[in-house]
């Protein structure tokens, strides 16, 4: 493992902000913190950062939780589970965060800046216009006190800024991408503490980080930008740099920054659209790391026992819906009948016809869903694969029901020969067909020309489960109903 000893005291910690629904960006760095804290024996630390007020999404923290729990990724301390580091929401710990603040300016770090929003918006567009990079001119940096004294007396509410070196470079070790380099004159002074009183990421980050012992800090590519000025922050703070690891960027199949289009949409769509924790899970993994060249399905105890951190990526991983629908089906075959009935019973009672009765049968599904077990790739599928179980009528027209090779007449005898074969012979599969496949011949049809038409007779479908078991599932009296109907479609057409 790169840089890493593995007698080291892991503490990793997934530190999420309110202000939106956690998505699969998200969700797959909090897994890469999980594995990594399960591998080695450490602890995954859960912590919200509440302290952008502005953008806080009600009902965003208890998603954030309702997603990790959804897929089985416990924290060892965090909201509900407490700690020895606590408090674990950011908004409970301003008073660190303003002790730390005064210290950088008492110490001359930092300093307290008056420029009021308008003129720092005025600044942006002027550089904008002489296409100069963004960033804070600096203008309250050094101050004299009388100056300040003026803008107090104004009633001016700072906020506090760190003093950036002006030039020369910041250097830093990441565990992916080896020694990252920033030229210390791209970085203007940012800000620390707002005029409302609470911290930007920045200062509540590197604060919560040194008090909760985090020992690894593994986040979205996206935070490269932002390590330097941590690196600076800790160094004026006297404390020690955690170890850093940027995970890469997740990509749309075209390449472009992952979005909603591609299939970036709240992690709990995933679970309501039927797809299983543990299938999610192996897919987010390989997101930017991989056992080998060629392993696809890993167990969640085999993604604990191989994870490292020397075989995640630098370049962008590509998040392919079709691949975690594949995925998500070999999973779904993996489930025993017992756990499949378990889990496809939230979308049959809502997703079948208000006409069937509820609460559905468990000693039917027990029939039913092994005969669409090879054919579901996501549970929300299954109330269309199996509705012709549960309705009184089918729905198709008497066309269907035409074979190349037989005609109305044809089709019609077929069905009165069903009819009568079906109506004393033993109703278990082996049964059907030993009677049914006979029939075929006696016909002069070819078997598959009346298995089709017993299929579209009894499902309403060209394409349908097994037709002996799904038969056998159907029962009798409801087989037989359905071929009198198909008779009638005949007659009437």
């Amino acid at each position: 493992m790169k840089g890493v000893e593995v007698t080291d005291s892991v503490r990793v910690r997934f530190a999420p902000s309110p202000t939106g629904i956690p998505h699969v960006g998200n969700i797959r760095t909090a897994l890469f913190n999980w594995l990594f804290a399960r591998r080695y024996g450490g602890s995954f630390i859960l912590r919200i950062e509440d302290t952008d007020v502005t953008r806080k999404v009600e009902g965003a923290a208890q998603a954030i939780l309702d997603s990790l729990r959804w897929l089985g990724l416990d924290w060892d301390e965090g909201p509900g589970v407490g700690g020895d580091y606590g408090p674990y929401f950011q908004s409970e710990r301003l008073p660190l965060y303003h002790d730390a603040a005064r210290r950088l300016v008492d110490q001359g770090s930092a300093y307290r800046c008056y420029c009021s929003p308008q003129r720092l918006e005025e600044m942006r567009q002027e550089q904008v216009k002489r296409k100069q990079p963004p960033g804070y001119d600096r203008r309250c940096r050094d101050l004299t006190e009388s100056e300040r004294a003026g803008f107090e007396a104004q009633g001016i509410t700072p906020v506090v800024r760190f003093k950036m070196p002006l030039a020369g470079p910041i250097r830093f070790d990441d565990l992916i991408r080896g020694e990252v380099v920033f030229e210390a004159a791209t970085l203007d002074d940012l800000v620390l503490l707002k005029s409302d009183g609470f911290p930007t990421y920045h200062l509540a980050n590197v604060v919560d980080d040194h008090l909760m012992k985090i020992s690894h800090v593994l986040r979205a590519d996206e935070w490269l930008s932002s390590t330097p000025r941590h690196v600076m922050l800790y160094d004026a703070l006297g404390l020690e740099l955690p170890r850093y690891a940027h995970l890469p960027m997740i990509l749309g199949s075209d390449r472009s920054k992952l979005s909603k289009r591609h299939g970036s949409t709240s992690v709990m769509e995933y679970r309501d659209k039927g797809y299983l924790p543990d299938a999610v899970v192996n897919f987010l993994a390989l997101l930017g790391w991989s056992l080998d060249d060629k392993t696809d399905i890993i167990s969640r105890d085999e993604l604990v026992a191989s994870f490292s951190i020397d075989r995640v990526g630098k370049t962008g991983a590509v998040f392919n819906r079709d691949k975690l629908d594949w995925m998500n089906g070999v999973y779904i075959r993996k489930l025993s009948v017992d756990e499949l009935v378990q889990q496809s019973v939230p979308f049959l009672e809502t997703g079948l016809p208000r006409t069937v009765e509820r609460p559905v049968s468990r000693e039917y599904l027990r029939q039913i869903v092994p005969l669409v077990q090879e054919r579901v790739k996501v549970l929300s599928e299954l109330p269309e694969l199996t509705d012709f179980f549960f309705v009184d009528e089918l729905d198709y027209e008497a066309e269907q029901l035409f074979k190349k090779g037989i005609d109305r007449e044809g089709v019609a005898a077929a069905l009165r020969a069903s009819r009568e074969r079906l109506e004393s012979c033993p109703f278990d599969a082996a049964s059907l067909e030993g009677v049914l496949r006979p029939l075929a011949e006696e016909l002069g049809l070819k078997t598959g020309v009346l298995f089709g038409l017993l299929r579209v007779t009894v499902t309403g479908r060209t394409a349908a489960p097994p037709l002996f078991e799904t038969m056998a599932a159907l029962g009798r009296e409801r087989c037989l109903k359905r071929i009198e109907a198909a008779l009638r479609k005949l007659r009437q057409d």
